[in-house]
């Protein structure tokens, strides 16, 4: 996944802070330009600003308030507590519509980003639906992964999270998620970097194998399931910041100030865990440094320039003293020594498809599924 040879030349991208020891599969052309920026690039056909914008959104709230018409609640938001999520309920609100919020309480949760969520939901009146995991079967769970020494150990939030909207979603009769993800502040990340979140096969596998707690309450969706769901919800994803104005800068200020919501550091450092994983796991056994692709999804948009980003990268993802304090938090509430956490940073990166996974029988389902439609056409020509 992330070579480590020494006579590979370095080189990043001109443009951005992509490089190949972030990405081994990463591709320059002539000039020294990375894959990465013309997708970005490609990209930026999915947002949409000034009048069209303004337009496709008032259409996309009509339909929304439509189908939600006559129930308690017309759309879901996930609310973690961080920029993105806290902005899209403020949103969602303004537009008239009916949210409700789910959050992941998997006892990680910082007191920042739990009085984040507080101020938020009171301020703005929206209901607060909290999924509490149980912790002893949830640790297990992110221990295996560790123990796997696969990549993306955030699969385990991720995966409960979605269940969990699904679950509500089919409860309640609701058939839009709206989130938070976007182009112009997260659009690159390298594939290597993350693993599907969906792929319950994957998780048991790994589970199966690392863990010792039989799991009882875990929410889950495996791909029968997520077929049925996705069938029979006709469920829309809508990723509302692509239709506004979207400075992260300028929305941290706002929130600060409408919201009381209070900055927390790094992207996706409202949980303790995450912090941990993607300021110290990643970059030292995985070699991977997010802060590269955040930084040149925000050098792509416009909203920094490459000098003030290479200021930043260069600055220490832990100071010494907070991070030995989060270290002994961590593996105290995981149950790790010292020495059991070594070995495991010691363990040589896997794959997640050493394990078992569901895509053979995801890439089953979507032939037949194009097969069917092709079929329906030829009828309806007929």
């Amino acid at each position: 996944m992330i070579s480590s040879q020494a006579d590979i030349r370095y080189q990043q991208c001109v443009y951005t802070l992509m490089d190949n020891i972030a990405d081994a599969d990463i591709t320059f052309d002539e000039k020294g330009v990375s894959n990465y920026y013309y997708d970005y690039r490609k990209a930026e056909k999915d947002v949409f600003l000034g009048a069209e914008g303004q337009s496709k959104l008032d259409s996309l709230v009509e339909s929304i308030k439509q189908k939600g018409k006559n129930k308690k609640y017309d759309c879901l938001i996930g609310l973690s507590g961080g920029v993105d999520s806290t902005y899209v309920a403020h949103l969602v609100k303004e537009l008239g519509l009916r949210p409700l919020a789910v959050h992941l309480d998997n006892g990680w949760n910082s007191e920042l980003a739990v009085k984040n969520i507080e101020n938020v939901v009171k301020k703005l009146n929206i209901d607060l639906y909290t999924l509490v995991v149980n912790w002893r079967e949830f640790k297990d769970i992110q221990l295996s992964y560790l123990k796997a020494s696969v990549v993306d150990i955030e699969v385990v939030s991720d995966h409960a999270i979605f269940s969990t909207m699904y679950k509500l979603a089919m409860e309640h009769d609701i058939g839009y998620i709206i989130s938070g993800t976007n182009v112009v502040t997260e659009y690159i990340m390298p594939p290597s970097w993350l693993y599907r979140k969906m792929d319950f096969t994957n998780l048991r596998d790994i589970h199966s194998k690392y863990g010792t707690v039989k799991l009882k309450t875990y929410p889950f969706v495996d791909f029968k399931r997520h077929v049925y769901y996705s069938a029979l919800l006709k469920l829309s994803p809508i990723s509302i910041l692509n239709y506004v104005p979207y400075n992260k800068a300028e929305v941290k200020q706002f929130i600060t100030k409408e919201l009381d919501w209070r900055d927390y550091g790094g992207k996706h450092y409202e949980s303790i865990f995450t912090k941990f994983y993607q300021a110290y796991i990643l970059p030292e056994k995985f070699k991977i440094d997010k802060r590269k692709a955040h930084l040149s999804t925000l050098i792509c948009s416009g909203q920094i320039t490459k000098e003030s980003a290479l200021k930043e990268l260069a600055m220490p993802l832990y100071e010494e003293a907070e991070l030995n304090a989060d270290k002994e938090y961590v593996l105290k509430k995981l149950g790790l020594s010292m020495r059991d956490f070594e070995a495991i940073m010691k363990l040589p990166p896997r794959r997640h498809e050493d394990f078992n996974t569901d895509i053979k029988l995801k890439e089953f389902y979507m032939t037949l599924l194009q097969k069917t439609q092709k079929f329906r056409k030829t009828l309806i020509k007929k």
